[in-house]
C-alpha cells in the first residue's frame, strides 16, 4: 500500500538513492490557493544537512508542481510533485548489497518482494517522508479554513525528558533550538545528549509530542476509522516510530475511572470539560478540546561502528557501515509527525463536510 486516505489521497514513489521522491494527491478540493513559500519551510524542516546533530547528506529538497496547479490554485485535478534526489553516495553501500543489516527492512524485504534496492534502504529510507511532508503541507494550508493549527515538538531524548505538560510551554519556541523542544534548558541537555551519541558512532531515540487545536467536536468515525485510531495508524507507518498514546495513554491506567472521566461543564463559548484525559476524542469522535499525543521513536538502527549479521547466504559477516546518517531522528520527523496528523484531520474535515 502506498496510498494514504480516503478523501484526500495521497501515493508516494520514489527510493533514497533513485531519481527522485514525489507523490500524487488525488481529491484536494479546487481552488486552494497554494502558499508555495509555506510548503518549502516545511520541507526544509524535515531536509537532511539543517544542523550539526543531523546526517551530513546535502539536498535542497526544492518541490516542482508538475499537475493539478494553475496559476497559484488547485484545480480539483490530481496534483503531481516530485524532489529530485542530488546528493547520492551509492557506493557507500556497495559492501551491503547481500548483507542483512540488523534492524534493518533489508531482510524483510528481500522475504517479500524477492529483491531490494540497498542503497540507502530504497523505498524503506525516511527519505520517502519529503512525499508526506509536501503533501500534509497542502493539507495544513486547507486546515487553516476551519481554523486548525498542528504544533509538535521533541518532548524526550533518551532519558531526557520534558515532564512540564503542553499547556505550561510556549509552544511557539519550538524551532527556536537545533532539537526543536519548547524549553531552552531541556533543549540543551537533549542536545548534548544527541552530541554523545554521535560521538561514540551510536544513536538516541525519544519521544515527540503533537498538539492540536481547533479542531471541533463531531469530526471522526464511531466505529472503524476513529479518529484517534487513524491518527495511530498514521504516526505508527512513519519509520522507527515504535508506540503511538494519545490524551492520558498508558499513564491513565493508573487512575479510577472517579478521576479521570472528563466532567462536562459550561462556558462562555459553550459546552466543555474541565479535565482532558480523553485527549479530545470520545467514542472515536473530536469533543472540541485539544488533540494532544505521543510518539515514541527507536534508535536510528544504522550505526557508524563494527556489527555482527549475516548475509544472504546465511554466513556470518562484520560490516562497518559508511554513509552519511542522523544520530537522532526525532528534531528532522517533527515536521513528519505534523504532516501525517494533518492528513489525517484534513482526510475527516473533508469527510465531515460531505456528511453535512
Amino acid at each position: 500500500m502506498n496510498t494514504f486516505g480516503r478523501i484526500f489521497r495521497l501515493t508516494s514513489f520514489g527510493e533514497s538513492h533513485g531519481a527522485g521522491i514525489g507523490g500524487i494527491i488525488d481529491g484536494c478540493p479546487a481552488g486552494v490557493e497554494v502558499d508555495m513559500n509555506f510548503i518549502a519551510s516545511e520541507l526544509e524542516r524535515r531536509k537532511p544537512g539543517q544542523s550539526k546533530i543531523t546526517t551530513g547528506r546535502v539536498e535542497p529538497d526544492r518541490v516542482e508542481f508538475l499537475s493539478g496547479v494553475f496559476e497559484g490554485k488547485t484545480l480539483g485535478t490530481p496534483i503531481a510533485f516530485i524532489v529530485w534526489n542530488k546528493d547520492q553516495q551509492s557506493q557507500d553501500y556497495d559492501e551491503l548489497k547481500n548483507v542483512f543489516r540488523p534492524s534493518h527492512a533489508d531482510y524483510t524485504w528481500q522475504q517479500k518482494y524477492g529483491i531490494r534496492d540497498h542503497r540507502g534502504g530504497g523505498r524503506s529510507s525516511a527519505r520517502e517522508t519529503i512525499a508526506r511532508v509536501a503533501a500534509g503541507a497542502l493539507a495544513k494550508i486547507i486546515l487553516r479554513k476551519p481554523g486548525v493549527h498542528i504544533q509538535a515538538f521533541v518532548s524526550q531524548v533518551g532519558d531526557v525528558c520534558l515532564e512540564k505538560p503542553y499547556g505550561e510551554l510556549d509552544l511557539s519556541c519550538t524551532e527556536n533550538n537545533i532539537i526543536r523542544c519548547p524549553d531552552p534548558a531541556i533543549a540543551s541537555r537533549m542536545i548534548e545528549k544527541v552530541e554523545e551519541a554521535a560521538r561514540n558512532h551510536d544513536t538516541v531515540g525519544g519521544v515527540i509530542t503533537g498538539v492540536v487545536t481547533g479542531v471541533p467536536a463531531g469530526w471522526g468515525e464511531p466505529v472503524f476509522n476513529k479518529l484517534h485510531a487513524d491518527l495511530g495508524f498514521a504516526m505508527l507507518g512513519i519509520n522507527a516510530v515504535k508506540g503511538f498514546e494519545y490524551g492520558s495513554g498508558f499513564a491513565g491506567t493508573r487512575l479510577y475511572g472517579s478521576e479521570h472521566n472528563d466532567v462536562f461543564i459550561k462556558t462562555k463559548t459553550g459546552i466543555h470539560t474541565r479535565t482532558n484525559h480523553s485527549g479530545g476524542i470520545q467514542g472515536g469522535i473530536s469533543n472540541g478540546e485539544d488533540i494532544y499525543f505521543r510518539v515514541a521513536f527507536k534508535p536510528v538502527a544504522t550505526l557508524l561502528k563494527q556489527q555482527e549479521t549475516v548475509n544472504s547466504e546465511i554466513q556470518p559477516v562484520t560490516i562497518h557501515p559508511k554513509g552519511r546518517h542522523d544520530p537522532c531522528v526525532l528534531p528532522r520527523a517533527v515536521p513528519i509527525v505534523e504532516a501525517m496528523a494533518a492528513l489525517v484531520l484534513v482526510d475527516h474535515y473533508l469527510l465531515q463536510k460531505l456528511n453535512n
